[in-house]
């Protein structure tokens, strides 16, 4: 089961701060005006009532705890929501840029500053550069977040042929790095060019993804994995539209591969 965290938050924002504002408000005066108007009419309570360390009368548990917890979530939401969202790499589709068990930082206003759960933006900030990696919603899945490489900007014709990528009728540069394992290699590792950006790909020895040929819609992205003949992206599904973008991602700062492994943090590295 998904659960739409920026929608649990912003319920909780909500809750809370209804209950603060109810309180401070209506119920709060009504406590104060009770509780001003309680005379003691013993000894016994006079002494009680000189011994309490406030002269303000307790709120309700509920309140507390909404008093609490509102400027918390607020932060957390405001934090998530506009500024930098933790996503773990589940697939291993970005191998060998990023690995399954991979904690990345996404900077959510890269391309824009955009409301929590509507996901309308707000304000322009940048558009999505070819070769850079991005966290976006696909068209068949829109209620989960996959991570690939921008490859095609709008109004781009994308070619893929031989396991050579071609842009707008140009080749993008391959430089051989290895293959892997050195006996029986199942894997060819490539460096590849793409923009302003080079970074690692991997090709199977085996099987390949077939060829085709894009041309990307007005306000829409091409997006493929880096380990190219294993990964379900823009080939497959089509393309990404800006609506659904959720951000830039940034930086890798822990790998926890499984539950029963230790976190590491030896290997936290920008992302390029």
């Amino acid at each position: 089961m998904n659960i739409d965290f920026p929608l649990v938050m912003v319920i909780g924002v909500f809750v809370t701060g209804i209950i603060w504002l109810i309180d401070l408000a209506l119920l709060a005066p009504k406590r104060r005006a009770k509780f001003s108007q309680t005379s003691p009419s013993t000894a016994e309570e006079l002494e009680k009532h000189l011994e309490q360390p406030s002269t303000e009368p307790k709120e309700p548990v509920i309140v507390e705890y909404a008093k609490s917890f509102f400027p918390i979530l607020l932060i957390v939401l405001v934090l998530r929501s506009f500024l930098f969202e933790p996503f773990q790499i589940p697939t291993g589709s970005m191998i060998p840029s990023l690995k399954v068990g991979d904690f990345l930082l996404v900077n959510k206003f890269a391309y824009g500053i955009r409301l929590p759960v509507i996901g309308t933006k707000i304000m322009d900030v940048d558009s999505p550069k070819r070769g850079e990696v991005m966290v976006f919603r696909p068209p068949h899945r829109p209620q989960d977040d996959f991570i690939k490489r921008v490859i095609g900007l709008p109004g781009d014709h994308i070619r893929y042929k031989d396991r050579v990528l071609y842009i707008n009728g140009e080749q993008m540069p391959q430089t051989f790095v290895a293959r892997l394992p050195a006996v029986n290699p199942e894997f060819t590792i490539l460096d590849e060019k793409i923009g302003d950006s080079t970074h690692r790909i991997q090709l199977s020895t085996r099987h390949s993804m077939l060829p085709g040929e894009w041309v990307v819609p007005e306000g829409h992205y091409f997006m493929m994995g880096d380990n190219r003949d294993n990964s379900s992206d823009s080939r497959v599904w089509g393309f990404v539209s800006e609506k659904n973008i959720v951000g830039k991602a940034t930086v890798v700062w822990m790998h926890w591969k499984s539950f029963w492994s230790l976190p590491s943090f030896s290997d936290n590295r920008l992302i390029r």
